[in-house]
């Protein structure tokens, strides 16, 4: 049934179309992966979308933010659970994109019905370890998530971002032949680190904008609280020393997840040409805002929170040099080495 303002269409015409628009960087990433795998893999990722669009929804009260989760993880049963989630999903909020995704979930259900069973075991699977993960911190959070320790933040990073780095694995074991159990089992090793690493740079770069607009802070508060400051002090102006120390801290944890996930990165068999491109655009973007976030004092606890995001001619510096590069450990290394010192942008 045509939902409002929204004419019928194909399943997969409506994913191929929405996901540009709920994420630029990592739409060119998963469209280098071909045929059954992309699907996969581009199905998985607006799922995640979905969640995120839930979590991320500041009018809902917590009961009813986990009744949204819980109906929405239960649409992997079937159509008319589907038709259930959209139901309760009608009056969320937020970015055009992502509640035109929410909107259309029976659509991306639709599509991902169509993969085989095994990738949808492991697309299920996962997603629904995200799902459960976020409907626990809403209910322990109702009135807005304040990460409490470090231990949580990597609880938190483990579900919405570690889950991830399982399931694109487990899907390059099932699609990719070049991928044995020797090879899966070397990836597994860090797959979480390699998840966990994007999602820590981004919740270093969007401090402001979660504490202002999403009602959520993750930086630890017993990490503020060492330096000087607190949860109900982190967009001070007078606290900007001891945020920016506090902020530091992670930044050297978002250093280190990103250290494996290059190992992760070096570690996928040159043969699996796309799989390696796929991983290589996310991670240099990752470094490189990583590298303006820690060069910009405005950036991390500054008093103007400045927004930080790489360029377009350095996405597609960094792109095409991923694509010559893809084929050598020895050259993804140093362009990773490159991209982490200076901006990376070729004369074109």
């Amino acid at each position: 049934m045509p939902r409002p303002n929204e004419p019928a269409r194909d399943a997969d015409e409506f994913c191929r179309e929405i996901l540009p628009a709920v994420s630029r960087t990592f739409s060119l990433s998963i469209r280098v992966l071909p045929g059954e795998l992309g699907h996969a893999v581009r199905d998985a990722y607006l799922l995640c979308r979905i969640a995120d669009t839930v979590e991320d929804e500041p009018r809902i009260p917590a009961e009813e933010k986990a009744a949204l989760f819980d109906a929405l993880g239960a649409c992997f049963r079937g159509a008319a659970d589907v038709r259930a989630f959209a139901s309760l999903a009608a009056d969320l909020t937020g970015d055009p994109a992502h509640v035109r995704l929410v909107r259309n979930a029976d659509l991306v259900f639709e599509s991902y019905r169509a993969l085989p069973e095994p990738t949808r075991d492991a697309v299920s699977r996962w997603v629904g370890e995200m799902i459960r993960g976020m409907r626990k911190f809403a209910l322990a959070y109702p009135g807005g998530v304040r990460i409490q320790s470090l231990e949580e933040y990597r609880e938190y990073c483990y579900y919405v971002a570690g889950t991830v780095g399982y399931l694109v694995t487990d899907l390059w074991r099932q699609h990719a032949p070049s991928i044995g159990e020797r090879e899966y089992q070397a990836l597994r090793q860090r797959c979480r680190a390699f998840g966990e690493a994007l999602q820590t740079v981004n919740i270093l770069k969007d401090v402001a904008r979660d504490a202002e607009h999403e009602n959520s802070i993750y930086v630890p508060d017993d990490l503020l609280r060492a330096c000087g400051s607190a949860h109900e002090t982190i967009l001070a102006s007078n606290r900007a020393d001891a945020n920016h120390a506090a902020l530091g801290m992670l930044v050297q944890l978002a250093w280190q997840d990103l250290e494996q996930a290059t190992a992760y990165l070096l570690a996928i068999p040159r043969r699996a040409v796309a799989i390696r491109l796929c991983c290589a655009l996310p991670l240099l973007f990752a470094y490189a805002t990583l590298r303006d976030l820690t060069k910009n004092p405005g950036a991390l606890g500054g008093a103007r929170r400045e927004v930080v995001k790489i360029s377009r001619s350095e996405v597609k510096s960094l792109t095409a040099l991923s694509v010559l590069g893809v084929l050598s450990n020895r050259m993804l290394a140093r362009l990773v080495a490159r991209t982490r010192a200076r901006p990376v942008v070729l004369g074109w």
